[in-house]
């Protein structure tokens, strides 16, 4: 075979390499902590470190489940992370159809204004939201939280969005004003069931944020009844000791919730990602 024939095999096996190596940078710390989560701590931070435990024990569940308001802390996440998510893509998907597909003044500079919060870093904001959480009184309250994820994801989820509605046909649209459709029915019988994949990559990507976000939290939550699981997971990583066992285990149980989201939607995570232009 000439080696112009050997090129594109050579390439594939590239490809591939770089692809295992990929997988491994992802898979294998996860499958460290899995590991470590079911060992006793004595057996923690061996040399060389083993990824099969001897002996498998659930001592580190166990421990995690015997804290205080755990159970609390995961239905605070839960709660928290649901409604934001919620109301992100309800909001941000009718702002993103005003921006994608009515025509009103100024709206190519309200977008631009938009835009700016994608490039504002979000610890560059602690300190203004502190101070209007601080007015509002939401600090110490889920609601302060949920107030402050739905404001932090706006800009981006809006953005992808947009060029979400901006696809679908506009024949479609025509023929519905036609038979007398109005602006919430194009929303609603139109646009949405055509725009499923980019809403699912928004409420998987609103979802995590909303779920592991942990400075805000940190700063605005001091009642103990209202921490979220990143804060607990925290609690356990003391100066004169850190638990990495039950830390794991923590880390494993709070994993949970973002694999049952993605399985929900994985489906139409593909394509909705090509959808919303994040490919690449």
């Amino acid at each position: 075979m000439t080696a112009t024939g050997n090129h594109p095999c050579l390439l594939k096996a590239i490809r591939y390499v770089v692809l295992i190596m990929g997988v491994a940078i992802v898979v294998v710390p996860f499958l460290y902590m899995l590991s470590v989560s079911f060992k006793l701590p004595a057996y923690t931070l061996e040399l060389p470190p083993r990824l099969i435990p001897n002996p498998i024990t659930l001592e580190n569940y166990k421990q995690v489940f015997a804290q205080p308001n755990m159970l609390l802390y995961f239905g605070n996440s839960l709660f928290v992370a649901t409604i934001s998510t919620l109301s992100t893509v309800a909001i941000s998907a009718l702002m993103a159809y005003a921006f994608a597909l009515m025509h009103f003044t100024g709206k190519n500079l309200l977008f631009s204004v938009l835009l700016v919060g994608m490039m504002i870093p979000p610890v560059m904001l602690i300190i203004p939201q502190f101070l209007v959480a601080k007015e509002l009184k939401l600090l110490n309250t889920l609601a302060g939280l949920i107030f402050v994820y739905i404001t932090m994801n706006l800009s981006m989820q809006t953005f992808l969005l947009r060029g979400v509605f901006g696809n679908v046909p506009r024949d479609l649209l025509d023929a519905a004003l036609v038979d007398g459709g109005t602006q919430w029915t194009l929303f609603r019988r139109v646009v949405l069931p055509l725009s499923t994949p980019g809403l699912a990559v928004v409420t998987i990507f609103t979802f995590l944020y909303s779920w592991d976000e942990f400075p805000w939290a940190d700063v605005a939550i001091q009642d103990v009844t209202k921490r979220t699981l990143p804060i607990a997971i925290a609690l356990f990583q003391r100066p004169d000791l850190t638990e990495w066992g039950q830390v794991f285990a923590l880390s494993i149980i709070a994993l949970i919730p973002v694999l049952i989201v993605y399985i929900v939607f994985q489906r139409y995570f593909v394509t909705g990602v090509a959808m919303t232009g994040l490919k690449g």
